[in-house]
């Protein structure tokens, strides 16, 4: 096999070993199946048997309640920035969006296109390094929603309470901290994540919706952006991206094998936790976010000199840490250290970044 790099990617984002060696074994043909999951029909008992278990693995991890329905659809987050409003946002109401970061908004701007649309709260003035307080949220009485990112990629920030919406149905883009510590699914109307960070492969979404939600999307909806449709057909109404949902049914059981949510949590908190002393330990690397709002899954820090940071970039990449670089709108660096990230990783990472501040500072 060839040696595998350290992948600090923000996403398409690391797997668990294991699960890449199992989908590597069951490539070719599938055990008694004697086809490539890749070709089986997801109309064959198969895949419904694939499907069904990752159903099942996801109401188990998380707790989710009966009154809640499930669905894999495709087109990423991005796709749900317009699903969510297009079901959701019925005439004469408005929805509330808390500005967070890029990725809130990118959200809000799709949902401008459909209807009555109020920020609640930003952290614009601050670069988005913190996540607002109770006391800066100005909920719209009536809402048909409230929109959050529960964490910001971008920005290294983490929502590590719930706002306090009142009876507003919550709707959290899920992304990039989805399972990655316990969720209390009950206290949401809708929960929706790209799998690529967390979860699996790109190409799958999975969206969680309570069921009264469902009766507001209008029939006149296109049939490919009605989450009723999808519900009613199983996510079965059109070819699912068929690879991608057994390979997220690897990642479930691998986090049941783990010991589940508050097991990996243990563990993400552990990482990260390192992570931030070391950052924390002298004033030579700069942290951009706020500490009550640290991410555990993305850890943003700058140093001194956008010169100093071309080289940390350089020499990381050829040590074997891949992804650090931060997004091209904030530059710096970042650390996407999700669950399948390896804690030796981060462990490694800390040696290197003691030896280049030895060499540097």
């Amino acid at each position: 096999m060839t040696k595998r790099v350290y992948n600090f990617s923000s996403g398409p984002a690391v797997l668990p070993l294991p699960v890449l060696e199992q989908a590597q074994r069951d490539l070719v043909a599938l055990p008694g199946v004697g086809m490539s999951v890749m070709e089986i029909s997801h109309r064959s008992s198969t895949f419904e048997g694939i499907i069904g278990k990752a159903e099942a693995d996801l109401r188990a991890l998380a707790g989710i309640p009966d009154s809640y329905r499930i669905l894999f659809l495709q087109g990423g987050a991005t796709l749900q920035f317009s699903m969510v409003p297009l079901n959701l946002l019925t005439e004469g109401r408005t929805a509330d969006y808390i500005m967070t970061g890029s990725w809130a908004d990118k959200a809000v701007k799709e949902a401008r296109r459909v209807g009555s649309v109020h920020e609640t709260g930003s952290t614009a003035d601050t670069n988005f390094n913190r996540i607002p307080s109770d006391a800066e949220l100005r909920f719209t009485p009536g809402a048909a929603y409230v929109h959050m990112t529960a964490n910001n990629t971008i920005e290294g920030t983490e929502w590590h309470r719930l706002p306090p919406v009142g009876d507003a149905p919550l709707v959290s883009d899920a992304s990039s901290d989805i399972f990655s510590r316990p969720i209390d699914i009950a206290k949401y109307g809708l929960v929706y994540a790209g799998a690529q960070k967390n979860l699996g492969p790109s190409g799958v979404t999975v969206v969680i919706i309570r069921q009264d939600l469902l009766e507001r999307s209008s029939p006149s909806l296109h049939t490919m952006l009605n989450y009723a449709v999808h519900a009613e057909n199983g996510s079965l109404y059109n070819t699912p991206p068929a690879f991608g949902v057994y390979v997220l049914g690897l990642v479930l059981e691998w986090l049941i094998g783990q010991g589940g949510l508050p097991a990996i949590a243990t563990i993400n908190e552990r990482k990260a936790g390192k992570l931030y002393a070391e950052l924390d330990r002298t004033g030579f690397w700069r942290p951009t976010a706020e500490k009550a709002s640290r991410s555990l899954m993305n850890v943003t820090f700058r140093l001194a000199t956008e010169d100093q940071e071309k080289a940390f970039i350089k020499e990381s990449t050829a040590a074997g840490f891949d992804g650090l670089k931060g997004h091209r709108s904030v530059g710096g660096m970042r650390a996407s250290i999700y669950n399948a990230f390896p804690e030796k990783g981060v462990d490694d990472l800390i040696a290197f970044m003691r030896d280049f501040e030895r060499r540097n500072g």
